[in-house]
């Protein structure tokens, strides 16, 4: 049976805690800080977490760890009414990474994003909206997040370098190096770091359906796979 997912220890007050959603074969539930991010690493296209995650959802077939999602801020945390007006910097998150392994079915991915919205739109109910970016690495301008129902708001150029089989996001070098261990490492192998524009593809998906008429951009029809898309 699908459905929420509660803690085997019983809640101080009320009801026992929310800690998933799901069931069958395929289901989410939150796992500690340090296992999603070791799983990033080892299996992300990226090959690094991001520290701003908040919450952390191990991916599950049966009892066996398959994929991870990490929620959390932006890279820029309070940019959020830039795209939803009246957003407190706690009521949105961003889809920070997801890696589903590649034994699962096919529509695992689009299902286990449903599956995490319900659990959020449970568990954190001041959360009005959701942001998510396909990247061009991917290969599939976000196919994904358009058949989980995120509406589609458009793409942008955005420069990225390439070290050491990581890739990192070219705010990091101006990001001050004493407070970021990342930033203080392309900073320093710049010289051998190589650059690159890639297009990003912007979703959102609104678990307020009435903070959809607060989104500040524009939306557009979806773009299709393998057709060259305008910036």
């Amino acid at each position: 049976m699908i459905g929420f997912i509660y803690s085997d220890q019983g809640a101080l007050f009320g009801k026992p805690e929310i800690v998933g959603f799901g069931g069958g074969e395929v289901s989410v539930k939150e796992i500690s800080r340090d296992i999603a991010n070791k799983m990033v690493v080892d299996n992300h296209y990226s090959k690094k977490y991001y520290a701003a995650s908040t919450i952390h959802l191990g991916i599950f077939e049966g009892e066996a760890l398959k994929g991870v999602m990490q929620y959390g801020f932006a890279m820029n945390p309070a940019s959020q009414e830039s795209v939803c007006a009246d957003t407190k910097i706690d009521e949105y998150l961003e889809l920070n990474r997801l890696w589903v392994c590649d034994s699962m079915a096919r529509n695992t991915e689009s299902k286990v994003i449903s599956y995490s919205i319900k659990f959020i739109r449970a568990k954190y109910p001041k959360i009005k909206w959701i942001q998510s970016f396909a990247d061009e690495r991917c290969g599939r301008f976000g196919v994904v997040y358009q058949a989980s129902n995120f509406h589609y708001y458009g793409e942008h150029l955005s420069l990225f370098w390439f070290l050491d089989d990581a890739v990192y996001h070219n705010s990091l070098m101006t990001r001050n190096p004493k407070l970021s261990k990342m930033a203080a490492y392309i900073q320093q192998h710049k010289d051998r770091a190589q650059s690159k524009e890639l297009r990003q593809f912007r979703y959102l998906y609104f678990i307020n359906k009435r903070w959809k008429d607060k989104c500040l951009l524009t939306q557009h029809e979806y773009p299709k796979h393998g057709i060259q898309c305008a910036v």
